[in-house]
């Protein structure tokens, strides 16, 4: 259930990343190839996004979702936020790079292979990778975190030794979860093998 929840997330992800990616191209491909349904397209897309954009009701509904996270982002005004916002991203791609790399080969040369899970771990990375540029972006504006090379380095050294303590455990994981289904794969055939 947790897996087809990883999978469903993962995927819902990666396609919005990927229309919108593809929403951004559109209206030049669209005037090189001469496909004015194209250009409609994005014509309509720019109408949608003006009448959101003048609701009432969205406008409540985008403040409703933005008022919780700027609360926290008050609560977490401390000093050390930004090193410790960093030194978490760190961990975040450090663990799920190493993940969808030397992780997955383990996994292969146990002839073990998860789609779902390559999707959460390049899901996670995207996030981890997002949230480090962003945190990076926000402690240069509010804070002098960028400017103290003690600090970026600590919360570099620090986030790295917990991502690789992550990517130790998510492999041990992995590599249980393909010892379980080999072993319901041999239940399954022994149980299906004609008794006399």
């Amino acid at each position: 259930m947790i897996k087809g929840m990883k999978f469903s997330v993962a995927l819902v992800a990666l396609l919005a990343i990927g229309a919108t990616a593809r929403a951004q191209e559109l209206p030049a491909e669209a005037e090189k190839q001469g496909q004015p349904s194209l250009v409609e397209a994005q014509e309509k897309l720019d109408d949608i996004t003006v009448q959101v954009n003048q609701s009432e009701q969205a406008q409540k509904v985008s403040a409703g979702i933005l008022k919780p996270i700027y609360s926290l982002a008050e609560a977490f005004s401390f000093p050390a936020f930004h090193w410790l916002a960093f030194g978490v991203m760190v961990a975040g791609v450090v663990s799920f790079a190493l993940q969808l790399t030397l992780g997955k080969l383990v996994v292969l040369s146990r002839l073990g292979f998860s789609f779902s899970e390559i999707l959460s771990d390049a899901l996670g990375l995207v996030v981890s990778l997002v949230g480090l540029v962003l945190t990076t972006q926000a402690a240069a504006e509010n804070s002098t975190f960028t400017s103290s090379a003690f600090a970026v380095l600590s919360a570099t050294g620090v986030g790295a030794l917990v991502g690789f303590v992550f990517y130790v455990w998510g492999q041990r994981q992995e590599l249980q979860a393909v010892e379980g289904r080999r072993r319901v794969a041999v239940q399954d055939k022994g149980s299906a093998i004609p008794r006399p």
